[in-house]
């Protein structure tokens, strides 16, 4: 929890236009305990998650398969930080940094082979761009894009080519989730969620979901039936199943941005997947 946003994050869970119609329904079906409390993606076989300075994998039933302890090793610049992931045609997508007193710097998107868990190559970071640090990344399948999003200034989505591997554009977030985590992107809307609620106060996280061609937000879901409520961070869809996957961390009490010991009961921080099934929304009459 970061908490010098928190007011402002809970006035927007507040103030957000509802759940749009269109949208499914996600109905919670299982819960599992893994490695890694930053991000998480997932292909047709396995999930991937990312610790601050770790890349795993899964497979689905929540066995771990490999992993990547020194994924920073390769790199040309600095980073001491992965944030949320993605996946897509056999290549990890990871927002890196480092990222020290609130600070990112060495912004990039750097890429691992989805098979061997090792990096492959960067894409650059654009200063100018007006990004300062890089919470979690999406794949834009449709378009050949990848999105990064901003968890210290989250007004706006910032877009890179996949091809050209430079920045592209950026997209003003109306209105802009507070202490942004994750970001998944699918037919055109940007799945966002947010560590906006106080654990302190047993107050739940949200999702919400942006129209990437205007920067609309509307609220989509809150979180409330978490183990415990704590730490969300990254999301994505399961590409085979249509499931919505959700990484949450429980059982530390994160103070100013800072572990400050743990909740009754708890001796150690929890990492766990919230897998949700997907339905159609309801018909309402005359539809």
């Amino acid at each position: 929890m970061k908490p010098y946003l928190l007011l402002a994050g809970i006035l927007l869970a507040a103030a957000c236009h509802p759940v749009p119609e269109s949208q499914p329904v996600f109905t919670l079906d299982r819960v599992l305990q893994v490695e890694g409390r930053q991000g998480v993606a997932a292909d047709s076989s396995y999930y991937y998650v990312s610790g601050s300075t770790v890349l795993y994998k899964y497979d689905k039933s929540g066995n771990l398969v490999a992993s990547n302890e020194h994924p920073f090793d390769s790199l040309a610049l600095t980073c001491n930080h992965i944030g949320d992931i993605d996946v897509e045609s056999g290549e990890i997508y990871a927002g890196c940094e480092y990222f020290m007193d609130g600070v990112g710097k060495n912004i990039q998107v750097a890429v691992y082979d989805a098979e061997t868990l090792m990096y492959k190559y960067s894409i650059p970071w654009e200063p100018a761009s007006g990004q300062v640090e890089c919470c979690g990344l999406a794949v834009d399948r449709d378009n050949g894009h990848v999105w990064m999003a901003d968890w210290v200034n989250g007004s706006a989505l910032y877009c890179y080519g996949l091809s050209s591997r430079k920045y592209l554009k950026k997209i003003e977030l109306d209105p802009a989730p507070a202490l942004q985590q994750g970001i998944f992107c699918r037919n055109g809307r940007m799945l966002i969620s947010a560590d906006d609620g106080d654990a302190e106060k047993k107050e739940p996280d949200h999702l919400y979901v942006c129209n990437l061609s205007d920067g609309k937000v509307s609220l989509l879901r809150t979180m409330d039936d978490f183990l415990l409520t704590g730490e969300i961070e990254g999301l994505c869809m399961d590409p085979a199943t249509d499931e919505l996957v959700v990484l949450s961390n429980r059982g530390a009490r994160i103070i100013l941005g800072m572990p400050r010991g743990f909740y009754p009961g708890y001796t150690e921080e929890i990492h766990n997947l919230y897998i949700y099934s997907s339905t159609a929304p309801a018909k309402v009459s005359g539809q």
